[in-house]
């Protein structure tokens, strides 16, 4: 099983220590809810998303991607446009509903993803249509978690994945802690 860490839920501390009923299905109940808010996302929140291998280190916004995530080198997505590869880059246009969201016809030539920081490369469907890059870069950040609206954000990315956005507030505090 994966450590949880932005939860602080390590699995073998629970199971040496001793905690109150409530508070072990309080923590079970997030557990669980993260997982299936996990395997329901089209991408998966690394334990390294927070740009550090330490949990208690300070965010680093230069270290994650505009939105807050890091992506996991297996995405179908940006493994497909580095090998040049239409399977992958088919199975990502499906799964992330490009053509029900965007209204655009599978072209493997037109679909394809860099990551939303890679300098010199072009901006794929997906980076032209976040709203969440586009309104990092205009206001000047190299992270959502700079921003002191993040909390009251509605933007498409944060209404789809809510998990994904209270993740982020918390490493917003994080970061902001002195």
């Amino acid at each position: 099983m994966t450590n949880l860490h932005y939860q602080n839920l390590k699995i073998p501390e629970i199971m040496n220590s001793t905690i109150k009923r409530r508070e072990f299905i309080a923590r079970s109940t997030r557990a669980g809810m993260i997982c299936c808010g996990i395997l329901l996302c089209p991408w998966k929140v690394s334990s390294n998303t927070a740009g550090t291998g330490d949990d208690d280190e300070k965010p680093d916004p230069k270290k994650l991607n505009y939105c807050g995530y890091t992506c996991p080198a297996e995405c179908p997505f940006l493994k497909g446009t580095l090998e040049n590869n239409e399977e992958l880059k088919k199975q990502a246009y499906e799964q992330w509903g490009i053509k029900e969201r965007f209204g655009v016809d599978f072209d493997a030539d037109k679909m394809f993803c860099y990551g939303c920081k890679a300098e010199g490369k072009p901006d794929g469907i997906i980076l032209k249509n976040c709203t969440v890059r586009s309104c990092a870069i205009e206001k000047g950040y190299d992270c959502c978690i700079e921003c002191p609206g993040l909390v009251d954000c509605n933007k498409d990315l944060w209404t789809r994945f809510p998990d994904f956005k209270a993740h982020m507030i918390d490493l917003q505090k994080k970061y902001k802690a002195e």
